[in-house]
């Protein structure tokens, strides 16, 4: 995974009313940490920093961060948004090394047709949808394919079934499903108290009822 550089700003002024200004000059407060560094205050971007995470690798793109004096190899963590816009407001930047193993969330996408299960009218039920897994920061996919085309129904594919790449690892448990092959939804009516459809007839009464009613 190639690195993204982003310029990120030192000496950035503190309090809600200077960060509310950095926002409407279309920058984003951030901190830089980690691996013993003193947490760094900084300012990027917005849309440099919207690009940058909008590519393949999502949220786990490797970041170049320049500070001038300084450059930190970094993912973004723990990103803070607008209730009602979702934009970023806030991001820390975490520090990591090349040759380090990390923790990560990575995308599990659906890849194929399940024939066997639309053809019986059923539903690919996707249980799981991200991975944590363990890898080297150049290692971390961008998302994990999990091929559905010989599901059927009442089968399931699991954690174990899922082929990851070279120096990627997981601690979710092999058991685990990622997709269901359910049947079809059944419809199940009542049969008392249900009205007869619009130009039926009620059914007949049982002859011995009949019987009864003559006696």
């Amino acid at each position: 995974m190639a690195d993204v550089t982003l310029a990120a700003e030192v000496g950035r002024p503190l309090g809600s009313r200077a960060t509310r200004r950095l926002r409407r000059e279309g920058k984003i407060p951030g901190v830089i940490y980690g691996h013993g560094t003193d947490p760094v205050a900084v300012a990027v971007e917005a849309r440099e920093l919207r690009i940058a995470l909008n590519g393949e690798a999502g949220a786990n793109q490797l970041l170049s961060l320049e500070t001038g004096s300084v450059t930190y190899l970094a993912l973004a963590r723990e990103m803070q948004r607008h209730p009602i816009a979702q934009t970023v407001t806030h991001v820390d930047f975490q520090i990591v090394r090349r040759d380090e193993v990390i923790a990560a969330d990575v995308p599990v996408v659906l890849v194929g047709e399940a024939i066997e299960v639309h053809h019986g009218d059923g539903l690919v039920d996707q249980q799981m949808f991200t991975l944590a897994i363990r890898a080297r920061p150049a290692d971390i996919p961008t998302s994990l394919e999990v091929d559905i085309s010989e599901l059927i129904i009442g089968a399931q594919l699991r954690i174990s079934d899922l082929a990851l790449p070279a120096g990627v690892t997981t601690d979710v448990d092999p058991e685990t499903a990622i997709v269901i092959g359910q049947p079809p939804r059944v419809v199940t009516l009542e049969a008392e108290g249900e009205e007869a459809p619009e130009g039926e007839a009620p059914a007949a009464a049982p002859a011995a009822d009949a019987a009864a009613d003559e006696g």
